[in-house]
C-alpha cells in the first residue's frame, strides 16, 4: 500500500491525464495555511506553460472534476492556481487506521539501495574530542535513517591508527620503558600477553609525546624511524602495536556505545594499508600513474574545472604512502568486498578537496564504476558560547566524555527526585544523551551551532529532554487505559479541531523521511518531532482522555494517542535517542 499522500497524488495525476495533460509527477505540499486546507497543489503552473493556457482555467477543470468524489470536504482555489485541498473526514480516519495497525507504511522508499557508510574516524591511542561528535552523530543517525526506509546498510568507523600519532606514543612508551622486548631486535621469544600502558597512560602519553617531537627534532627523528619501522611490520613493534589496539578500541568502544554509535566493521588505516601494493600495481599497469619529481601521482584535473584541482599524490618522493592512497585503497578493498550501491564519507567541511581529489581518482581509474555514488558529506563544526570550537575553561580541546558528563550534570537536576540509585544513574545517561544528540542533529548538517548544556537540557522547549518527557507521558496514558481495560482499537471520529491537527501532522511522515534522506540532515525530522509532539500536548492539555464518556471519543483519541507515541518511538531511534521508563 501506498503513503496516504503518494496516493493522493496518483489520484490527482490520474484526473489530470483524463482530463488530457500529460504530468511527470504530482506534488502535494502541506499548506502553508492551514485555514485555507490541509495540503496544496501548485503544479498547475507548469501545466500552463507547457500547454499555453491560463493556469486559472487549468485549476478550475482539475478542481470541477475532484469535487466529484467525496474524498475531499473542501477545495480551495486561490490566486492565479492554487489548489488548497481539505481531506473528508473518512479519508484521514480510514488512512490512521492503517497506521494503527502498520505505522511502517510510512518507512519505506521506492529504490532501496546497499550503502557503505564511513564515520567516526577515531585515532586510537587518543582521547575522542567534542570534534569526533558529529561524524558520529550524523553518521549513526543517517544509518538507521537509510535503513528504516528498506535500504541496506554498512557502517565502518575508520579507525586513524596507522600513522605517525601511533609512531610517537611508541617512541614515548620506548623512553619510558627501554627494556621492553618490544624494542630488541634480537628477541625471539613470545611477547607478553598483557599490554604494558593502560588506556589512562595513552591519555597520557600521546599528548606529552606530540610536543616533546615539536620541541626536540632528534625526538622527532626518533619517531618517523619507528613509524616506518612499524609499517613495514616490524615483529615487535606489530606486538606492541596490537596491545596499544586492543587497549584503545576498548575505550573507543565504550564511549560510542554510551553514544549509542553502532559499527558493523572496526577497521581502519591499517587494513586500507594492506591493499596499497595491489592497488598501485593495478594503476601502474593500467597506465594512470605519472612520475614527479620522485613521487607517483595521477592527474585528476578536467577541461573545464572552474577551480584548481591538483594531481593526486600516491607515493611520496621517500616511497611511502599518502593519506589519499590509504582512502583509494580503502576504496579499492570495499568495492572487492561488499560492492555497495553507494559510499557515504562524513567527515567535517575541510577535507572536501581530498575527497573531490580521491573520487575523481576512482572513477577515472575504474576502481569504482560511475555507476557507484561516492559521496562526501560534510558538516559545521560545534561551538560554546562564545561561538568558536568549543573548549575547556583552560581553554584545550575537550574531551568527547567530558561533554557528555557536563550534560549529564544538567539532566541528574531535573529528573525526579524519587527516582535514586542505580535507576538515578540510568536515567541521567539516557537524558543526557538525548541532549547532546538532538541539539547536534537539530540545525542542518553544514550549520554552526552553540551547545547550551543548560538551555539543550530544558524540560520546555525544541529539546531532547522534552521529547522524551512527552513520549514517556503518552505511554504512561497507554498504561493507565491498559490498566482500567479500557479497550481502544480504532480511530473512529474526529471531535476536536486539534486531534484532527494531529492526523494531518501524520499524513507527512513519508515526506519528512524522504527530505531528510535526500539532504543527509536531520533536521527536517528534529523539527516535525517537535511539532507532532507540541500538537499532541496542546490536545492532551485540552481533553480529559480517559475520562471521557464518550465511548468513541475515547477510544479514538487513545487511538491517536498510540499512533503518536509510536512514531514518536521510531523517530527517536532513528535519531540514535533511547526513551527511558521514566524521568
Amino acid at each position: 500500500m501506498e503513503t496516504f499522500i503518494k496516493e493522493e497524488e496518483k489520484y490527482i495525476k490520474n484526473k489530470l491525464e483524463e482530463l488530457g495533460y500529460k504530468v511527470k509527477e504530482v506534488t502535494l505540499n502541506v499548506s502553508s495555511r492551514p485555514e485555507l486546507g490541509d495540503y496544496q497543489y501548485n503544479g498547475v503552473m507548469g501545466l500552463a506553460k507547457e500547454y499555453h493556457k491560463n493556469p486559472r482555467e487549468i485549476a478550475e477543470e482539475l478542481v470541477k472534476t475532484i469535487k466529484k468524489d467525496d474524498r475531499y470536504k473542501n477545495i480551495d482555489l486561490a490566486g492565479p492556481g492554487f489548489i488548497n485541498i481539505t481531506f473528508s473526514d473518512k479519508q484521514l480516519i480510514d488512512f490512521m487506521n492503517v497506521l494503527n495497525n502498520n505505522i511502517d507504511i510510512n518507512y519505506k522508499t521506492d529504490n532501496p539501495k546497499s550503502i557503505f557508510l564511513d564515520y567516526g574516524g577515531a585515532n586510537v591511542a587518543k582521547a575522542l574530542h567534542v570534534g569526533h561528535l558529529r561524524s558520529a552523530n550524523i553518521g549513526e543517525a543517517l544509518k538507521r535513517l537509510a535503513t528504516a526506509l528498506g535500504n541496506k546498510t554498512m557502517a565502518d568507523t575508520h579507525l586513524g591508527d596507522w600513522g605517525r600519532p601511533i609512531g610517537l606514543v611508541m617512541t614515548e612508551i620506548k623512553h619510558r620503558f627501554p627494556e621492553l622486548p618490544y624494542f630488541d631486535e634480537n628477541y625471539e621469544g613470545e611477547y607478553p600477553k598483557e599490554s604494558p600502558v593502560t588506556n589512562d597512560d595513552l591519555m597520557e602519553i600521546y599528548p606529552l609525546a606530540s610536543i616533546k617531537a615539536k620541541e626536540d627534532e632528534a625526538y622527532m627523528e626518533e619517531a618517523r624511524e619507528i613509524t616506518s619501522k612499524f609499517q613495514k611490520y616490524d615483529r615487535g613493534l606489530t606486538a606492541l602495536w596490537n596491545h596499544i589496539m586492543t587497549v584503545s578500541k576498548a575505550d573507543i568502544k565504550r564511549i560510542y556505545d554510551r553514544l549509542n554509535v553502532t559499527f558493523e566493521t572496526w577497521e581502519g588505516e591499517s587494513d586500507c594499508y594492506k591493499y596499497i601494493p595491489e592497488t598501485i600495481e593495478y594503476l601502474e599497469k593500467e597506465g594512470f600513474v605519472e612520475d614527479s619529481q620522485g613521487a607517483k601521482i595521477i592527474s585528476v584535473s578536467e577541461p573545464d574545472d572552474d577551480h584548481e584541482v591538483p594531481p593526486v599524490l600516491l607515493i611520496k618522493s621517500n616511497g611511502s604512502a599518502s593519506y589519499e592512497s590509504t582512502d583509494i585503497a580503502g576504496l579499492w578493498e570495499r568495492m572487492h568486498l561488499f560492492n555497495p550501491d553507494e559510499v557515504w564519507y562524513l567527515t567535517d567541511a575541510r577535507q572536501n578537496l581530498h575527497f573531490e581529489q580521491v573520487f575523481r581518482a576512482v572513477y577515472k581509474t575504474g576502481i569504482v564504476p560511475k555507476s557507484t555514488n561516492l559521496e562526501f558529506i560534510p558538516f559545521g563544526t560545534m561551538n560554546g558560547k562564545d561561538g568558536k570550537p568549543f573548549k575547556t575553561r583552560d581553554g584545550g580541546v575537550m574531551s568527547l566524555e567530558n561533554l557528555l558528563d557536563m550534560a549529564k550534570v544538567e539532566c541528574e537536576k531535573k529528573i525526579l527526585p524519587n527516582i535514586t540509585g542505580e535507576e538515578r544513574e540510568k536515567v541521567a545517561n539516557i537524558v543526557s544523551i538525548a541532549v547532546v544528540k538532538y541539539a547536534d542533529l537539530l540545525p542542518y548538517r553544514l550549520t554552526d551551532y552553540v551547545f547550551d548544556p543548560v538551555k539543550f537540557s530544558d524540560l520546555q522547549g525544541k529539546t531532547g529532554p522534552y521529547l522524551l518527557y512527552s513520549t514517556i507521558r503518552i505511554k504512561s496514558l497507554l498504561k493507565k487505559a491498559q490498566d482500567e481495560k479500557i479497550e481502544y482499537n480504532e480511530v473512529k471520529m474526529i471531535s476536536d479541531p486539534t486531534q484532527r491537527n494531529i492526523m494531518i501532522g501524520l499524513l507527512n511522515i513519508n515526506n519528512v523521511l524522504i527530505n531528510s534522506y535526500k539532504s543527509r540532515s536531520l533536521n527536517d525530522i528534529c523539527e516535525y518531532l517537535y511539532k507532532i509532539t507540541n500538537i499532541y500536548n496542546n490536545f492532551y492539555y485540552q481533553n480529559r482522555i480517559l475520562t471521557e464518556e464518550d465511548q468513541n471519543t475515547r477510544e479514538s483519541w487513545l487511538t491517536i494517542s498510540k499512533i503518536v507515541y509510536d512514531n514518536n518511538c521510531k523517530l527517536l531511534n532513528i535519531l540514535g535517542i533511547e526513551i527511558p521508563e521514566r524521568m
